[in-house]
């Protein structure tokens, strides 16, 4: 059963048994839903029209786009990425730094989609955003004194590369050094995603084919990626800089890219 409401219709969503609700504006496409799966049923409440159509990560005709606060994420919003995270789909969040593209870890698709979108191969080295110090234990081999290192600066605006776990799918380790990047944001909304996914998110810095730098406002490339993603999370400015990235690997810490994090804690300089 559905309802019309000031143009919008409010419909339910059947998959697998389940009701989920979404958003539809009256006589256009689909905006925003958040029933996800081969197969859905939807009711108008006009004239009680049904129609039956498949949803696959990838193949929306635009991306959902949410506005979340960057302090304060409403809860109904984060599960609503959530649950395309869960599906299979590609998101573009905020983090600490600078905007992300996200996916599922063990997702082929997605990733596929996102080496797409930033135009990268096998060399490139992908990072798992992490919500704390145990999930970093899970999916790197971290001794004592990368422990130390890890808990001096996380949160903060640091992707570290270690050494990866067997829990990390082989297609996301980098093939040279079997490495992975890892971190954990100061961000709410990243906060709150992890804590309801469960798990961390396969991610890549969000730098588009032939720019340097990420985008300010994620606003300026909307039209750019609604195509390419299946949802967009704007939360206001995120900046330029991007996380400095250390390595790990060896007995003294490596600076590979200098960035937002400081590197005083490290004992590094960027001129070296």
């Amino acid at each position: 059963m559905a309802f019309c409401r000031t143009g919008w219709y409010r419909l339910y969503l059947q998959f697998e048994g389940r009701r989920h609700s979404g958003s539809f504006a009256q006589g256009g496409l689909p905006h925003s839903f958040v029933g996800f799966g081969p197969s859905a049923r939807w009711v108008s409440g006009s004239n009680a029209l049904h129609s039956f159509f498949s949803w696959k990560p990838g193949r929306a005709d635009v991306a959902q786009y949410l506005k979340i606060h960057p302090m304060n994420p409403q809860q109904r919003l984060i599960r609503q990425a959530v649950e395309v995270l869960r599906a299979g789909g590609l998101i573009v969040y905020p983090t600490d730094s600078c905007y992300a593209l996200g996916c599922k870890i063990g997702n082929k698709e997605a990733l596929d989609r996102l080496r797409a979108v930033r135009q990268i191969d096998e060399r490139h080295h992908f990072t798992l955003v992490c919500s704390g110090l145990s999930e970093i234990s899970q999916y790197a081999r971290v001794d004592n004194a990368q422990y130390r290192a890890l808990r001096m600066a996380t949160p903060g605006s640091y992707t570290f590369i270690l050494q990866a776990s067997r829990d990390v799918p082989k297609r996301v380790v980098n093939f040279r050094g079997k490495t992975i990047g890892l971190r954990v944001p100061d961000h709410p909304v990243v906060s709150g995603l992890l804590e309801e996914l469960g798990e961390p998110i396969l991610s890549s810095t969000l730098i588009l084919p032939g720019q340097e730098l990420p985008p300010a406002d994620i606003g300026d490339v909307r039209e750019e990626l609604e195509h390419k993603v299946d949802m967009i999370i704007n939360s206001g400015s995120c900046g330029l800089e991007m996380t400095t990235v250390i390595d790990l690997t060896n007995e003294v810490p490596r600076l590979i890219r200098a960035g937002k994090g400081p590197l005083t804690p490290f004992g590094l300089d960027a001129r070296e």
